[in-house]
Parts: structure tokens; sequence; C-alpha cells
């Protein structure tokens, strides 16, 4: 019988929560160390950031960057151990050094270093250029982007997150979002305000690539031991400079996130498992994956999530 194809995705900003990490960090010594490294190269309290909050603290790039990746490698920690291998990988957003880091193309210590200069620059620019996310539901890329092009080029909105078919996430300035709003009800469209601290994925941060270029500059890039489909293109690549070149993109270009959900199906994933907090790509993945498919997704978050992933891809 031929062998399933399994891809392994990390989620980004916006799936955090109070709590996150917590059974596996009560329960694992090793993730307990994990977290321990990252609080070190962060200088962050990142413990208790995730266990207790407060949520509007965690939410700060600065600290939500590097906590929302460590418990994701702390996630996929688990996974590996318990004998799963992935033949494909993708993270959204930030989630992203996640999938470098299970690539192999990143090692964990580079991958928390990145995060967290990552999430200190995107503060910084965060301040000196406030503005947030919207995701646009019910309409289509092409009938966002309408919307945004016949808006004047200071309200600097612009698409951050082309999630699925009829979702998708929007970057800018608070008051051309405000106005966004407005005209996306107008057409029978609904937009929600997401908890994030700056506008991702936007001429906004562009500001952080040359400073992050160079901090980038001293980190060893290796080719991925597995496939990994980048966000920017969304398309492998195996050439460490290439790799390069594209995450110090990745920051204020758009996540093709759709483009890269249907490229691994294409591909024959038929095994989909969502490895960090909440279930938020495994939601999207339903929307993008046809039932008729047969594909089979998990979300693995702690212990009892990880034994019923591990029953489900036994049971075929």
């Amino acid at each position: 019988m031929q062998k399933k194809s399994i891809a392994v995705l990390f989620p980004g900003q916006g799936s955090h929560f109070i709590g996150m990490g917590r059974e596996f960090l009560e329960s694992d010594p090793e993730a307990a160390r994990l977290m321990d490294l990252a609080e070190s190269i962060s200088s962050a309290p990142l413990r208790k950031l995730c266990l207790e909050g407060p949520m509007e603290e965690l939410t700060k790039a600065v600290y939500l960057q590097p906590a929302l990746t460590t418990v994701n490698l702390i996630c996929w920690q688990a996974v590996r151990k318990a004998g799963i291998k992935a033949d494909y990988f993708a993270g959204h957003s930030l989630g992203e050094y996640s999938a470098l880091c299970a690539a192999g193309i990143l090692t964990v210590n580079d991958t928390l270093k990145l995060v967290s200069e990552r999430g200190r620059l995107s503060e910084r620019e965060g301040q000196k250029n406030p503005g947030g996310m919207q995701a646009v539901l019910g309409l289509t890329l092409s009938e966002v982007e309408e919307i945004l092009a016949n808006l004047p080029e200071s309200a600097m909105v612009t698409v951050a997150n082309h999630n699925t078919e009829n979702q998708i996430v929007i970057s800018g300035y608070h008051d051309a979002l405000a106005k966004v709003d407005t005209i996306v009800t107008e057409k029978g469209g609904k937009a929600i305000t997401l908890k994030v601290s700056v506008a991702n994925h936007s001429p906004l941060l562009a500001g952080v690539i040359p400073d992050f270029e160079k901090i980038m500059a001293d980190i060893v890039f290796s080719p991925p031991q597995k496939p990994l489909l980048f966000n920017v293109t969304a398309a492998e690549e195996t050439e460490p400079a290439v790799i390069r070149n594209i995450m110090s993109k990745h920051i204020a270009s758009r996540v093709r996130w759709f483009e890269t959900i249907n490229s691994l199906v294409a591909k024959g994933v038929s095994i989909f498992i969502e490895v960090g907090p909440k279930k938020v790509l495994t939601g999207l993945t339903k929307k993008i994956v046809s039932k008729a498919s047969g594909c089979k997704l998990f979300q693995v978050e702690s212990p009892e999530s990880l034994a019923v992933c591990i029953d489900g891809i036994n049971s075929d």
C-alpha cells in the first residue's frame, strides 16, 4: 500500500492564547528546556506570558513572535519524538520560521534568535507606523484588490494574507481599515479586526528589512532536508542564498496560503497536521481542500491531541 504523504503546518500570530503549551511544559522536561532556552535568547518572560498573560502583553510583537515560535517548536518536538515524519512543511506568516527550523534550514537557536529580533524590529516599526490587520470574509481576492485600488495611495492598505478563496487579510493604517470595513459591509462581506499589534506583511513594516538583513547575514541557512513551500512564492526552494532573500522580503510581502495548500494537494499530500496552538490553519485548510479529496486533518498542541493524531494516522 502506498504511503500517505504528510504536510506539517505551523500557525502564526493570531493563534496565541493564555495557557498555550501548558500541557507539554508540565509533562515533558524537553519542552521545559526549550522554553528555558527561548527565554535566555529572547531575554523575555515567555513562560509567564504564555501561561498567565496578560493577553495585552503577550500580543505585543516583541513577545508574541518568540513565544508562539517556541510553543510551535515544543509541539513539533513532541510530534517528532512520536515518530511522525513530514514529507512537506509550510508555516503561515510567523509560522514559516518554525517550518524553517523543522525542515533543517535553521537551527533551533538561530530560529529563536531571528524571531526575537524580528519581533523587536516589528514592534519598533509598529510604533513608528501604527496600523493593524483585518480579515475580510465573503469576498474574493479580486474583489478585495478592487476595493483597495480605489483607495488613495496614502491609505497604505494592502493584501497581507490570501488565506482561502473567500478569506483575505488586509493590513494598513487604522483609519483606512475602518473605511475599508464600511465598503466591505456594503458589498455583502464582513471585516473582523485581528488581535495583532502591527500591520504585518505590509509596506508599513518595510523599515524592518534593512536591519533584519544585517542580522540574517550572520545566520547560517542550510538546504532543506524536506521540501518547504514558502509564503512569498507558494513554491519550494532549495538554495540557501535564495531562501535568505525570500525571508528578507517575507515581513512586508503577501502570504500566499491559498496557493500553498492547493499546491500541497497537487503534490499528493493527503494528511495535514497543524503543529501549534489553536486550529486556525486546520479551519482554513478545510475550506480549501475539497471533501472529495479524502484528505485527513489533525492538530497537535497537547499530549492528548498528539494521541488523537497518531491514532488517526495509524487507522488507515
